[in-house]
C-alpha cells in the first residue's frame, strides 16, 4: 500500500511543471500532472484521492479561476494558485473562488514545497490537534477558524499560522528566527519586521487578548494568559 499523499500539478508549461515535480518528488509526494484545465478536471474526477493541487491561472482551454470554481462545487481540496501577475485584484479573485494560497511566479520551488506541506499539515490534522482552546480563544485548526470570546475574527492565513504557533508555544520565548522558520515554513533571508507587521496586525483584531502576546525587547515574543 503506498501511503505517499497524491499532488496535482496543473500548468501548460511543461518545463515549470517537471520543476515543481522534482521537487515535490523528493519531498516524497506523488505528483500527477495537467497540461491544462480541461485535462485537470478530468483527472481531478478519475482520482479520488488527491491531496492538493498546484494549478496555473493562465491556461488554454480552461483558465485556473474556471477550474477552481468547478472544484469548489464538490471538494475543499487545498488549492495553491499560480500566477504570472501579481496584481491584487487576481489574488483577491482566486481567494474569492476559494483558493487556498497564491503564489506569484517566478517563485522558488522550495518555497513552493514548504507552502503545499503547510497546507496538508493544515488539512490533514491529527484528532487531538484539531482544537486549541486558550483564555476565551478557541482555535478550529481543520474548519481554519478563530473565535474570540463566542466571535470569529477574520485572519489571514499567516496571521492564523502565526496564533496558532503562539498558542501551541504559550509561555515560552519564541524568538524572530524561530517564529519564521516555523511559521513561514523556509529560512528566511529578508529581515524579521516582517513578522513585526504581521504581529501588529494580529493583535488589533484580537481586541484586548492582543495583550496576550508580549514582545520581549531585542528578541521576540511571548504567548502569556
Amino acid at each position: 500500500m503506498d501511503n505517499k499523499l497524491k499532488i496535482l500539478v496543473v500548468d501548460d508549461e511543461s518545463r515549470m511543471r517537471k520543476l515543481v515535480k522534482d521537487f515535490l518528488v523528493k519531498r516524497d509526494f506523488d505528483v500527477i500532472e495537467a497540461g491544462d484545465g480541461e485535462e485537470a478536471l478530468n483527472v481531478f474526477y478519475d482520482d479520488k484521492d488527491i491531496a492538493l493541487i498546484i494549478l496555473d491561472v493562465m491556461m488554454p482551454k480552461i483558465d485556473g479561476f474556471d477550474v477552481l470554481k468547478e472544484i469548489r462545487m464538490s471538494s475543499k481540496v487545498p488549492v495553491i494558485m499560480l500566477t504570472a501577475k501579481g496584481t491584487e485584484y487576481d489574488e483577491l479573485k482566486g481567494f474569492d473562488k476559494g483558493a487556498d494560497e497564491y503564489i506569484t511566479k517566478p517563485f522558488s520551488p522550495k518555497i513552493l514545497v514548504a507552502r503545499a506541506e503547510a497546507l496538508l499539515r493544515r488539512s490533514n490534522l491529527l484528532e487531538n490537534e484539531e482544537r486549541i482552546e486558550i483564555g476565551g480563544i478557541i482555535i478550529d485548526k481543520t474548519a481554519h477558524i478563530v473565535t474570540i470570546d463566542g466571535n470569529v475574527i477574520d485572519l489571514s492565513f499567516k496571521e492564523f499560522e502565526l496564533l496558532t504557533y503562539f498558542c501551541e508555544n504559550k509561555n515560552i520565548a519564541l524568538s524572530r528566527e524561530k517564529i519564521l522558520n516555523n511559521v513561514w515554513n523556509y529560512d528566511y533571508f529578508g529581515d524579521a519586521r516582517t513578522i513585526d507587521t504581521h504581529v501588529k496586525k494580529l493583535r488589533a483584531k484580537m481586541g484586548e487578548k492582543g495583550d496576550y502576546i508580549k514582545t520581549i525587547w531585542g528578541m521576540g515574543y511571548k504567548f502569556e494568559v
